[in-house]
Formats: structure tokens, C-alpha cells, sequence
């Protein structure tokens, strides 16, 4: 299964990619306007980098830092800490492990996104999927700030 959502995540990655118009910039491509055979992992989220993350509906959210991950919903604010694999593929990162038996696989992409219940835009947007439900949501860090009220 993880190897399946890995495959999605890079199959994705390549649709994105493929979607930009000749010459746009990802963030992520070679310097070369229009090559689409760059390699690189993305590396714009160090993986010692504190990376945020929320989703609504339901709610949801937590935190990631190299191999620890704590998910947190309104039920659990405490949240519960996991362990998980990050990948980076060429469009962003992954994050893998298992949340309470269920396979947790969490995929940011640098496009901005909008929480849908703030005045926010956050630098990525987020997909995650925890067994078989998906979820949306928006991801930041310090490094790579939210723009809006800081308390909305």
C-alpha cells in the first residue's frame, strides 16, 4: 500500500509538472525552460524544518519534523505522535507510517491553498489519506510562513 501511494504521489507529481505551461516555473525544475527530464528531489522543506499542517471537515492538523509526525484533531488536542517515512519526489514531499492501525500517507505540494474558513493562504497545499478516506488541507512553517492574520 505505501509503495502504492508513492506511485500516485510521483505519477502526480509528473501530471503537475506536465501542466505548466513551456518555460513556467514549479520551483522544482532545472533551470533549463522547458525540460521535463530534471530528476531532483525536491528540496525546498529541509528535513530537520518544523512543517504545520490543517484541514477541515472534519478538523484536523499537526505537525512534522524529520521521522516524528503528530496528528491532532478536536477530539485528541494533544494529538498522537507517529512515526513516519518521508519521501521527496520531484513535486514536494510524503510522510508514511501508520496512524492507529491505518496506513497514513500525507502528500504537500508547493501550490497555495486556502483553509476555506480564514482570510489565510498558505504556501502548500496538503493531501492526506488515512486508511481509506482522503483529506485536503494547507501546510506552512517558519521557514515558509502563511500570508494573513496571525489569529484569524
Amino acid at each position: 500500500m505505501r509503495s502504492l501511494a508513492f506511485t500516485l504521489f510521483g505519477v502526480c507529481t509528473l501530471i503537475l509538472a506536465a501542466c505548466q505551461p513551456e518555460g513556467a516555473s514549479t520551483g522544482t525544475e532545472a533551470s533549463v525552460p522547458g525540460d521535463t527530464s530534471e530528476t531532483t528531489p525536491y528540496s525546498e522543506i529541509a528535513g530537520d524544518e518544523v512543517l504545520r499542517f490543517t484541514g477541515t471537515e472534519p478538523f484536523w492538523g499537526g505537525q512534522v519534523r524529520g521521522s516524528t509526525l503528530v496528528y491532532s484533531t478536536p477530539e485528541n488536542q494533544e494529538g498522537t505522535e507517529i512515526e513516519v517515512d518521508r519521501f521527496a519526489g520531484r513535486g514536494g514531499v510524503a510522510f508514511s507510517g501508520a496512524l492507529e492501525g491505518a496506513q497514513f500517507e500525507m502528500m504537500v505540494t508547493p501550490l497555495s491553498c486556502s483553509d476555506g474558513m480564514s482570510d489565510r493562504t498558505y504556501p502548500f497545499t496538503v493531501t492526506l489519506e488515512i486508511g481509506e478516506e482522503t483529506r485536503n488541507g494547507c501546510a506552512w512553517s517558519e521557514q515558509h510562513p502563511f500570508e494573513g492574520p496571525e489569529n484569524p
